[in-house]
């Protein structure tokens, strides 16, 4: 397999996660596993947050170099908002919908090859991540140490995100539409995560 082939494989494998369906986004949380693993999984067995991540991260790739380099940080700054808001007292409205357009709109800004300025893209990707960040907080099992489940979930959000960048940029000159087929494909998710 070529170096190509093994990185359009990484950047379609989010995707294939649609099969499995909306509905078992967060199985399997319930259990402690003593926080940092549990933390760290969630974000990955979690379709609606491991497609925004993913979409999140290969646009950061056709994003201004020092944008695109603070992107997976920009997330972890939303999810560790979010999760302090939750864990603070304050629980926002409507959350499962805001994390659904999160996934909209990351797949839209991808599919367009959307610039913004810095300032703009910054703000907009930590907003995303808020309404994640609270979800995370709220679905924290019983007994679970909250500094090593908070270290878990903001390690994978790192990963995912720079994952998705370091992607993006191999791709980038090679398979150069690849990014508006995944962001359409991640915007068509999100549109039933949506509707669902």
């Amino acid at each position: 397999m070529t170096r190509v082939s093994r990185l359009t494989a990484l950047a379609l494998a989010p995707l294939a996660l649609i099969a499995a369906g909306a509905a078992s986004a967060h199985v399997g949380h319930e259990a402690s596993t003593g926080g940092m693993l549990t933390g760290f999984l969630h974000p990955l067995t979690g379709l609606d947050h491991l497609l925004a991540l993913s979409a999140i991260g290969l646009w950061s790739a056709r994003q201004a170099r020092p944008l695109g380099r603070a992107v997976p940080g920009l997330a972890a700054l939303g999810m560790l908002l979010g999760a302090g808001l939750a864990w603070g007292g304050l629980s926002l409205p409507g959350v499962e919908t805001g994390i659904s357009l999160s996934v909209l709109l990351a797949g839209v800004l991808l599919a367009g090859l959307v610039r913004m300025p810095a300032g703009i893209s910054a703000v907009l990707v930590v907003a995303f991540l808020v309404c994640h960040g609270q979800a995370h907080a709220t679905e924290m099992p019983v007994g679970a140490s909250l500094m090593a489940y908070l270290a878990g979930f903001l390690l994978a959000t790192l990963g995912i995100g720079q994952l998705g960048r370091s992607v993006g940029q191999a791709l980038l000159h090679r398979v150069p539409h690849l990014d508006r087929v995944v962001g359409g494909l991640v915007a068509l998710a999100g549109g039933v995560l949506v509707i669902g």
